[in-house]
Formats: structure tokens, sequence, C-alpha cells
């Protein structure tokens, strides 16, 4: 369990970005798989986010995820929802104390927001995806429809893929440029010809700063690394497996 030093400090706040161990799975999915969405055996999934809120002080009853597709929806979470009526989107907010928005990540950023002066907590799911098409400051939007002060909120981003580990095609690169030419600058060449590496936590930092919140903090956590402890899909990949696990990563408002 790792915890960011900016959301360590404030009051009624608890988190944690959670590695891949301590749990009960095996094989490709040992140990803590949290992802309701892989092939795992879904009692040990729910055995998982058990051991996982327990370290936290909460039930796992009380943890909220979404159906995750790379989207730029927030939702406004006022209640715990089942696993079943979980709605789709990538980004959540809530000022009810006792719910714990939970984001499932291998690869992408994990981002979790609090403003502890107004009581609002917020979690993003940020893929490349999501975070070039705005998640981030949707998360951001839903915490001050719930009364949020942007200068208020501190945001951390956890595990993700570094740059160093993650190789673009040039059709890719060619995205960002499309949006903005600044954005060149998350880029570095390969030793491939016509490819390209992404600094992908560079990028949602970034674009944090752009927000104006009041701070902004990278944990500089890479998943890709088999020695690191964390889920990767680019790396499961390239290992040539069939599935891969999902990370954790909560936030909470109340002590």
């Amino acid at each position: 369990m790792i915890k960011a030093m900016n959301l360590s400090g404030l009051d009624g706040v608890r988190h944690a970005f959670f590695s891949r161990y301590g749990g009960v799975s095996e094989g490709i999915y040992e140990s803590l798989n949290c992802g309701y969405g892989s092939g795992d055996e879904q009692k040990k999934v729910r055995a998982n986010r058990e051991a996982a809120m327990r370290q936290l002080g909460a039930r796992a009853d009380e943890l909220v995820t979404l159906r995750q597709c790379h989207s730029t929806k927030a939702v406004i979470v006022d209640a715990p929802w089942s696993l079943e009526a979980r709605p789709t989107g990538d980004a959540m907010a809530t000022n009810i104390p006792g719910i714990a928005l939970g984001v499932m990540t291998a690869d992408c950023g994990p981002v979790l927001f609090a403003d502890s002066v107004s009581g609002v907590v917020g979690a993003a799911h940020a893929g490349w995806k999501g975070s070039v098409n705005g998640v981030l400051n949707a998360t951001i939007k839903a915490m001050e429809v719930l009364g949020a002060t942007r200068t208020n909120i501190s945001a951390a981003l956890g595990p993700c893929i570094r740059q160093a580990s993650y190789e673009v095609g040039d059709d890719f690169r060619k995205r960002f440029l499309d949006t903005d030419i600044k954005y060149g600058m998350f880029f570095e060449p390969a030793f491939r010809e016509g490819h390209a590496m992404f600094d992908l936590a560079g990028f949602i930092i970034n674009q944090l700063d752009q927000m104006g919140i009041g701070s902004a903090e990278d944990i500089g956590v890479d998943t890709y690394p088999s020695a690191g402890g964390f889920f990767s899909y680019r790396r499961s990949t390239h290992l040539g497996e069939k599935d891969y696990g999902r990370g954790l990563s909560v936030v909470i408002l109340g002590s």
C-alpha cells in the first residue's frame, strides 16, 4: 500500500494505491487482483477487495467502482451500489463520508483527488485516451458541483506505466500533436524507427497543473517492470499471457 504525501496530510481523508501483493489470487492474477473484469474467480476478487479495504479500516461493501471504458464520464456518488448496478464511466466524486471511491488500473493512471476543506473527494481512471479527452477536468467539475473549490483540491497520480516502458507508434503521437502541437514535449525518440516513448505520467501532471488545483503529486512508480509488484496490461501482452489482474486505488472521505 502506497500513499501520496499531499493527500496524507489532509484531515478526514484516507487513501491508498495498492500493489498486487497481499491477496489470495493465483497464477497470472497473483495475488491482490481486485478486478471483476478479469477472468479470475469472483470469490477471490471479492476476498482481495475485502483484504484491501481492511487495510484502510473500511468494509468492501463501502467500495464503489465503475465499468471503466476510457471515457470522460464522471459520476456523482450519493450511495454505494451493487457490483451489478455499477454505472459506466471513468471518474467519480462524492461528499458522503464512508463511501470509498475505487479505480482499477493495469498501466493507466489512477488519480485520487480531495478537497478536505469542503469535504469532497474524487477518483479518475486516466489512460491516454481519457486524459487527452478531459477525464481529469471532468472529475474536478463533478467535485465542484458538490461544493469543492478548485484551489483547495489536491490530486495524486499513482502507479502507472512510465515513459521508459511506453513505446508508441507515430499514429499515436500524431493524435496528440493534432490536438495541441505543444504535446510533443511528452514524447522522446525510441530505438525503433517510427516509434516514440510517451510520458503518460508527465502528461497527466501537466494537465492537472493547468487546471489550477492546489497541488498535484506523482508518486513515480512504474507498473511495467516485472519486479515492481504491479499489474501491467502491456507486460502481460508482451509475455503472451491470456489476461491480467487489476490494481486498486481508493480514496475515502472520513477519518
